[in-house]
């Protein structure tokens, strides 16, 4: 096959794309995407398989590498699970009928809001961290514990759970039709307003994002698999031999990294990215 290594350079970006999505629980399609449709310019078609092919390939390496870590809380996930995945597959069904740039328009808005939120959230938890009766009431009143492989005990209550399960439902639905939003909805809800642990935040997450990918891409990559042309498939080919092993890799140095990272920087870091993710999402859009 001729060509073959025209885009040997996608091996290290993908790396990096996937030690961050997975250190910090952003979807890695929100960088993917905008690489493949600007920077590659590739056809639509051809970007979207890549992408999803890619993207199941990293999240996949994310939660083999929690999993061995004991961080995903399997009970809240499920429960995610049953509210993200229906609107995820009615998304990817309906997503010819809405106006793509619209909806990246309204995802980047209500993500460059959500990181700032996210930051308005540290602060205040910063501000009640020398209070001793909220640090009680933490440490005695919490509804879920879960020790991870490394003897370290995590405990707290994910708070207003009809609203967790109304983002999985908006994020999942959004996954569904432009490939992102779960996965920053869901950081939103369990660590700016319910102060779940960022590490096991980061981890369930995940595990909600890779189920609800592969039960909603299955139509997108069994219709492109089948209806394209051989130069398309070809062209993906020539992608994910260097993206799928780049985000597997990616998918085991983002837990070991964010391991290493303190929780308040990992914090301050998510809400940052947030913003510039938006930021640049909305920048496609206009030039």
């Amino acid at each position: 096959m001729e060509g073959l290594l025209t885009y040997w350079y996608l091996l290290p970006i993908s790396i990096i794309i996937a030690t961050i999505a997975m250190s910090s629980g952003i979807g890695g399609a929100v960088f993917f995407s905008p690489l493949f449709l600007l920077l590659l310019a590739l056809e639509p078609a051809v970007a979207i398989g890549a992408a999803l092919i890619t993207e199941f390939f990293g999240f996949s390496s994310g939660v083999y590498a929690y999993s061995k870590a004991r961080l995903i809380d399997y009970k809240l996930g499920i429960n995610l699970l049953l509210f993200s995945i229906p609107p995820a597959i009615i998304g990817s069904l309906v997503a010819d009928y809405f106006d793509p740039d619209i909806l990246k328009t309204i995802f980047a808005s209500g993500i460059i809001f959500i990181g700032w939120q996210l930051f308005a959230a540290y602060r205040q938890e910063e501000k009640e961290k020398n209070d001793q009766s909220i640090k009680m009431e933490f440490q005695e009143n919490f509804e879920s514990s879960l020790t991870d492989r490394g003897g370290n005990v995590y405990r707290y209550t994910v708070c207003n759970k009809p609203m967790g399960r109304f983002f999985a439902l908006v994020g999942g639905f959004f996954l569904g039709m432009i490939s992102v939003g779960l996965a920053e909805l869901q950081e939103y809800h369990l660590v700016g307003r319910c102060r779940v642990p960022s590490r096991v935040a980061v981890a369930t997450s995940v595990f909600v994002v890779v189920i609800t990918v592969l039960v909603a891409s299955v139509g997108h990559i069994t219709h492109f698999v089948t209806q394209a042309d051989p130069s398309k498939l070809q062209t993906v080919f020539k992608v994910v031999i260097f993206t799928v092993p780049g985000v597997v890799l990616g998918g085991q140095l983002g837990p070991l990294l964010q391991k290493r990272i303190n929780p308040d920087v990992m914090k301050i870091s998510i809400s940052v990215l947030f913003v510039l993710i938006g930021l640049f999402l909305l920048g496609t859009l206009i030039f």
